[in-house]
């Protein structure tokens, strides 16, 4: 019975945080390890590299998720859409979720003393926007900004967990997935419009309206795509990369006009999968990418 009950207690948990949606984070980390890897003359992250690098991100994200299900509690009661969380729902206690928080860090930080030394010491300017993203609603509509760059900063820290230092490629690569991030976001906010209003909540699409909310998406997915380019151009990525890139932007352009300022129906299960999709696309063709060329160079 007991072990039951511990199981249920898990299961809650991981539908709390969404743990299947670290799908989202995690090929930008290895996009960000397969590169940084490159730069070091590696022919692949090694099995250790791998695997620590995964530990963070999903410490990370687990902490980031469940500590803004903890501080948004009451305004999540007062919205329809999240009432039904489990926190709102009484199935999980504050204590609880924050222990698991705490926890979460616990392994991002035992993760990252496992990385290269340069990660010891930036761990905290890693961890800060997960902390600010969730008060970032109450006194500014860049909240999704502030997300962005949450999400943003896989590619970045994992780069500087394998090579140790930092490059303007990867800032450039960390920039299109916060620009990325941020413009979908901007669409899915689009959904609590009346209530971000009704609470003084502070987003995009309830400062300038849907319609013009949605152009903002567009500019932003236009500069997730240049971002990419340009940080391909400087690693001297090739076609295989670059045909990744062209496919996601066709998809870009396919989620964005899947919904319109009239029409918020398809904001649903499958506009998040696509996006799932879009992140494993870049990492699988980046890595296929770097291997043929690894294994081109090694044949010459």
């Amino acid at each position: 019975m007991a072990s039951n009950s511990v199981l249920s207690r898990a299961r809650t948990i991981f539908e709390m945080i969404k743990f299947e949606h670290t799908i989202f984070a995690l090929p930008f980390a290895y996009m960000g390890m397969f590169l940084a890897a490159r730069s070091l003359g590696q022919f692949l992250p090694t099995l250790s590299q791998f695997v620590w690098v995964t530990v963070a991100m999903v410490g990370a994200r687990s902490f980031s998720m469940a500590l803004n299900r903890f501080i948004d509690r009451k305004i999540d009661a007062r919205n329809p859409r999240t009432a039904g969380r489990a926190l709102p729902k009484g199935l999980l206690t504050p204590n609880s979720v924050m222990v698991f928080a705490i926890a979460s860090a616990s392994v991002f930080l035992y993760a990252t003393w496992m990385l290269a030394p340069l990660a010891r010491y930036v761990w905290p300017f890693i961890i800060a926007p997960f902390i600010l993203y969730s008060y970032t609603k109450r006194f500014t509509w860049l909240n999704h900004v502030v997300l962005g760059a949450c999400l943003g900063l896989a590619p970045v820290g994992a780069w500087i967990g394998i090579a140790n230092g930092i490059s303007p490629a990867i800032i450039l690569f960390g920039l299109g997935v916060a620009m990325w991030t941020a413009g979908f976001d901007i669409i899915y906010a689009c959904q609590d419009v009346e209530v971000d209003r009704r609470e003084g909540l502070l987003s995009i699409p309830a400062r300038f309206g849907i319609a013009k909310a949605l152009v903002i998406t567009r500019i932003m997915h236009a500069t997730a795509v240049a971002c990419f380019i340009a940080g391909g151009v400087i690693l001297g990525l090739g076609a295989i990369y670059y045909a990744g890139v062209a496919v996601i932007a066709l998809l870009l352009i396919y989620e964005d006009s899947l919904v319109s300022p009239a029409d918020l129906s398809r904001l649903n299960a499958a506009f998040f999968t696509m996006n799932g999709i879009i992140s494993v696309i870049i990492f699988v063709f980046t890595a296929t990418d770097l291997v043929f060329r690894a294994i081109g160079r090694g044949l010459s």
